[in-house]
């Protein structure tokens, strides 16, 4: 599974890479060929904007290592259902709102899911069957859809809903979510705004 989804992350990354580099080129390809409009020159802007935003998604957007975390620590459990909700953009990748449910039970918290190698779309055939969790509801986890071998990191969808329970938990509990690293909200859009 961490193969598949690094493996999807590099992907990412060089597609993005090599648009920064042809955007960057294209000025000087342009003047090359004798074609001396301002038009190319966008081309230098665009590439520093696809890298910036590109570094910021690694930064705040990756949670491949928080995931890894997680199923060193966390055994998998199989949920019968996952539901998606509704879905948002945001700067570090499309967060969709879920519900993992198991036959029988009610009251499954809703929890916010990005997918743990930037990768914006839903994955195919989430909803088809059901799907693995490692975590705890509480604090997050790791969603695993097993039929595209996507996986996604969630936290709960109201963090401050679940704060006395966060609280209130045991010890040992506490100290798992600390030592998968998810003990804090780690699902949060980067301010950009700069002098705001």
């Amino acid at each position: 599974m961490l193969k598949h989804n690094r493996a999807l992350l590099y992907q990412h990354v060089a597609t993005r890479l090599a648009l920064a580099v042809a955007l960057f080129a294209m000025p000087y390809a342009a003047h090359l060929v004798g074609y001396d409009a301002a038009l190319p020159a966008f081309g230098i802007p665009a590439a520093l904007f696809v890298v910036i935003f590109l570094a910021l998604r690694l930064r705040h957007g990756s949670r491949l290592k928080v995931c890894e975390k997680v199923l060193h620590t966390y055994p998998l459990e199989y949920r019968t259902r996952m539901v998606r909700k509704a879905s948002e953009w945001k700067y570090l990748g499309n967060v969709h709102t879920v519900r993992l449910t198991v036959r029988g039970q009610h009251g499954a918290p809703s929890l916010r899911a990005i997918n743990a190698s930037t990768v914006r779309r839903w994955p195919k055939d989430a909803e088809e069957g059901g799907a693995w969790f490692a975590g705890d509801p509480a604090f997050g986890g790791v969603v695993i859809v097993p039929a595209g071998k996507d996986m996604l990191f969630v936290q709960p969808a109201d963090w401050k809903k679940y704060e006395q329970e966060r609280a209130q938990a045991d010890l040992e509990r506490r100290a798992l979510a600390e030592q998968a690293g998810i003990s804090r909200l780690l699902e949060k859009e980067p301010n950009i705004m700069v002098g705001g």
